[in-house]
Formats: C-alpha cells, sequence, structure tokens
C-alpha cells in the first residue's frame, strides 16, 4: 500500500483538501485529482510550458513541481481567471484576438500574460514576449498572442481595445 500524505491548497479560490502521494505531480493532482482540465500535459521536462499554474501569483510549470509542495500555497488555473461568469480580460483579449489556434498551450499562456499584468500593467512587446518565452506555441507564431495581452493590458487600463476589424493606426 503506497504512503499518502494530507495537502489542504486553495486553488481558484477553494479550499481543497486531499491525501495524495508524496511523488504525484501537481499537473496529476489537479487534473485527475481535481478534474481541472486547463493544465494541459506537454512535455513533462518544463521545457513547453503547457501545464503552466500559477502558484501565489507566480507562473510556474506544474509537471516538475510535487503536490506535496504545494502544501498551503495558492494556486490559480485557467478556469480560475473568470470571476463570476465574465471573462479575465486575457482571456477575452485572446478570443478577441484570436490568439489560439488549437489551443494546446493557451491557458499557460493566458497564466503568463495574466501575471505580467498583474505585476505590469504596460508591458511593452519585449516584456510580453519575455514574459510567455517560457511557454511554447507551434500554431501561432506568437503575433496575436502578444497582440491579445497588449489588448488586455489596454483593457485593464480603462483604456479600452481599438474597435474589432481595425488596429490601433486605423483600418486593418
Amino acid at each position: 500500500m503506497a504512503t499518502t500524505t494530507s495537502i489542504a491548497v486553495t486553488v481558484n479560490g477553494t479550499e481543497r483538501s486531499a491525501q495524495v502521494e508524496p511523488r504525484m505531480l501537481l499537473v496529476h493532482f489537479l487534473r485527475d485529482e481535481l478534474g481541472l482540465t486547463g493544465p494541459h500535459i506537454g512535455c513533462d521536462t518544463s521545457h513547453c510550458g503547457a501545464c503552466t499554474i500559477l502558484l501565489n501569483g507566480v507562473p510556474i510549470k506544474s509537471c516538475t513541481m510535487f503536490a506535496v509542495q504545494a502544501d498551503g500555497q495558492s494556486i490559480t488555473t485557467v478556469e480560475g481567471l473568470t470571476r463570476n461568469g465574465d471573462l479575465h480580460p486575457v482571456q477575452d483579449a485572446f478570443k478577441e484576438d484570436h490568439g489560439l489556434q488549437c489551443g494546446y498551450c493557451t491557458p499557460g499562456m493566458m497564466l503568463a500574460g495574466a501575471a505580467l499584468l498583474a505585476s505590469n500593467s504596460d508591458p511593452s512587446e519585449t516584456e510580453i514576449r519575455m514574459a510567455i518565452s517560457g511557454n511554447l506555441c507551434r500554431c501561432t507564431g506568437y503575433q496575436n498572442i502578444v497582440k491579445a495581452i497588449q489588448r488586455a493590458s489596454r483593457a485593464m487600463a480603462g483604456n479600452g481595445a481599438p474597435e474589432r476589424g481595425k488596429t490601433e493606426g486605423g483600418e486593418a
């Protein structure tokens, strides 16, 4: 019989407790035990970023952390960005600016973007690219991901975003 350890974490604002094997990866705890499908299992080596979550507001790769290490911590998955049924500005911007194609990297990208905007309300393109550099996307070329984070930055600052179909310089 496997030995288990009791952990208590706050996930997306809700306190959760569970018995886990000490070697269980945090990504497996979130997906298999809590049923959260936002953190994806990609490479299991921390290279792709598909498993990115926020741990106490900081983006981490949940495939290289044990669930027991998260004991007492606060975890946010992409599901936790939505508040009272309203999309987070980053989620809305990804939708509006087509910041996704296959969607596999999208939860991690959104969380990296949200964490950046929580600490830097007006990041430069270079700062955005650096913030998402730990998350690989094989589909988009990153252009629309960067645009989406820029749109979210403006929305969060109350500056709104350009009308759909228009760029900041005029017509699309």
